[in-house]
């Protein structure tokens, strides 16, 4: 069996890493080619093209790229036309990849989208799209299956990787101890994995550090940073705010950075589902350009309440979020502090995202590969 794959950034390597592995067990001599990163190529997968070359966010800002996304597009449907795979799976970065599952599609070519769009939040219209591209959907979220089921697509809930991969006892102490911690109370800060987010978010989040650490000489914090290249402009922030000394800057290791926090200061992303999966009490930004904010106003393409993903996944929102102007290091302090002075609330957080981590931890990697196989199987694909 020959399975195509397209995979966006690191989740979306992870993803397919995670796929690949679980078919291969079922499956051992399946093929894998397409766009991948380097943990689906260490899983066994034939990279075309890198992962990276689909890292693009954003309304505005991904529009030069527009040219060179095309051009990848076609080449991958001319290659796939000519050899064609058992079955194609999309791994999020919906807005390349519904294109190429739909003219996959047309060509006879059974179509997966792993990881629904967030039409629950924004551009309700793409279930449109959905449902012309893809065969079937790969849910991680457990409300999403029920959106398709009532568009009458094809949807299965496999439950979120993560849930089945972060550690499950989180022993704050020893964190500490290792990162040279011991005795402090710890924020960790968490401005973003890529440099746009880092240059809006990361001075709020060093002025915010900044009245917190005035009010309180034995508070520490630690900033895992993304990749090198987001360090050096970390750490001029931190010197202009005054805090750098106040600050632990690591390389990498966010789980071990959020396992010896009290809170967790973010940028509203794939960090705010880590830290509710590891039982961290967190307080969330989210700022984009200026230009793609009037847009999202205007239009009013915004259809959720929440952004932070946890809020959306818990009965009652836990995470206090700032979105835009409202993120100003005044507030991002204000709630930080009232999280650090309140014991038995972050103990009621910590034990509501426990009950979380439960009903996402499914075996995802194990389920998904279910759902491909059935899929094709479906097809009647020789092999299998």
């Amino acid at each position: 069996m020959k399975i195509g794959l397209v995979a966006g950034e690191a989740s979306g390597d992870l993803l397919g890493a995670g796929l690949i592995r679980a078919l291969r067990e079922r499956i051992p001599d399946a093929t894998f080619e397409g766009v991948a990163g380097p943990a689906m190529v260490d899983a066994g997968c034939s990279q075309w093209e890198e992962a990276d070359a689909l890292a693009v966010m954003g309304l505005i800002e991904p529009l030069r790229e527009i040219p060179r996304l095309l051009m990848l597009r076609w080449s991958l449907v001319r290659r796939w036309r000519e050899s064609p795979p058992d079955v194609f799976v999309g791994i999020d970065a919906p807005d390349f990849n519904l294109g190429l599952e739909k003219k996959l599609r047309r060509s006879g070519i059974r179509t997966i989208h792993y990881v629904s769009p967030s039409i629950w939040a924004w551009r309700a219209g793409r279930i449109k799209t959905v449902r012309k591209a893809a065969d079937r959907v790969l849910c991680i979220l457990p409300f999403e299956k029920a959106i398709y089921d009532r568009h009458g697509i094809d949807a299965v809930f496999v439950g979120h990787p993560k849930a089945d991969t972060l550690p499950t006892d989180i022993d704050t102490d020893s964190a500490r101890q290792l990162l040279n911690l011991k005795g402090h109370r710890v924020v960790t800060v968490m401005p973003g994995s890529r440099s746009s987010e880092v240059s809006r978010l990361g001075p709020l989040f060093a002025s915010a550090a900044s009245i917190l650490a005035a009010a309180d000489d034995n508070l520490r914090f630690i900033t895992p940073v993304a990749s090198p290249k987001l360090r050096p402009m970390i750490e001029k922030q931190l010197e202009f705010a005054g805090v750098a000394e106040r600050f632990k800057v690591t390389d990498g290791g966010s789980i071990q950075a959020m396992a010896a926090a009290d809170v967790v200061l973010l940028a509203s992303g794939t960090a705010a589902l880590e830290s509710a999966l590891l039982g961290k009490p967190m307080v969330a930004a989210y700022c984009v350009a200026k230009t793609t904010a009037w847009i999202f106003r205007t239009l009013k393409l915004l259809k959720t309440e929440y952004l932070t993903l946890p809020n959306l996944l818990t009965e009652t929102p836990l995470v206090p979020e700032f979105v835009q102007e409202a993120a100003t290091p005044e507030a991002l302090a204000r709630e930080v502090a009232a999280l650090l002075a309140d014991t038995a609330r972050r103990e009621a957080i910590a034990s509501q995202f426990a009950t979380l981590r439960s009903e996402l931890a499914l075996g995802a990697d194990d389920r998904a590969a279910a759902a491909v196989i059935d899929l094709v199987k479906q097809a009647g694909t020789a092999g299998l």
